[in-house]
């Protein structure tokens, strides 16, 4: 497919191309940020996840593909993932999503917060809110599904390639993976892609076996 999901800060986005979706990713700022475009082939219409860092480099993300921001989803509080937040709405006056929770962090006011099972729509694209409690208390992955039925996740800092995002108590620990085990792993396939905040690229089927080891280790 051409699509690797390997990328780092000041190089090229990776471009996947779906039916009905176009997903680029990139690298941004000195904590290896990912930012992504996504963008509705019926429409041009475009949704940025995580406005990390970098205004420049996320005006030429938006430029790479149909050149307008309808909308930006910030996963979560923490501030490596909405340092270009502000610049990027002052520039597009896009609509901002945000878990409720987390929402009052964030360097712009948000027009909508969202929980779990909330609808996020641009052009013919519809996104499933996933809420994932234990990062942050206001965390939110999206899901999309192809035509053909797979699901692309894009989970923020709750879950990556081997584990959890951090979390700072045995109880939130405890929520994430409650969350992660019953939202995602018991809803979603194995060949559902997933998309972190940071780093490589994994699928569900890569990380199930692990699920019980993380539940031990506690982290």
């Amino acid at each position: 497919m051409g699509y690797t999901g390997d990328v780092s800060p000041g190089g090229p986005s990776d471009v996947r191309e779906l039916e009905g979706l176009t997903i680029r990713k990139c690298s941004v700022g000195t904590m290896d940020n990912n930012v992504y475009l996504l963008t509705c082939t019926a429409t041009d219409e475009q949704l940025l996840i995580d406005a990390a860092d970098d205004n420049e480099r996320i005006g030429e993300l938006v430029r790479e593909g149909s050149g307008r921001l309808h909308a930006v989803v910030t996963t979560h509080q923490h501030w490596d993932h909405h340092r270009a937040l502000r610049a990027v709405v002052e520039a597009t006056h896009a609509t901002t999503y945000a878990g409720g929770p987390d929402a009052p962090e964030l360097p712009v006011a948000v027009d909508e917060t969202v929980e779990n099972g909330d609808v996020i729509s641009f052009g013919a694209v519809d996104l499933s809110v996933v809420r994932l409690t234990g990062h942050t208390p206001g965390s939110v992955a999206l899901a999309w599904a192809e035509p053909g039925g797979r699901v692309h996740l894009f989970t923020g800092d709750s879950l990556f390639p081997g584990g959890p995002g951090k979390t700072n108590s045995p109880q939130d620990f405890t929520q994430l993976m409650d969350d992660l085990e019953s939202r995602v792993f018991a809803v979603f396939d194995d060949d559902t892609w997933v998309y972190p905040g940071h780093g490589a690229d994994t699928t569900l089927g890569a990380e199930r076996p692990s699920v019980p080891e993380w539940r031990e280790r506690g982290w």
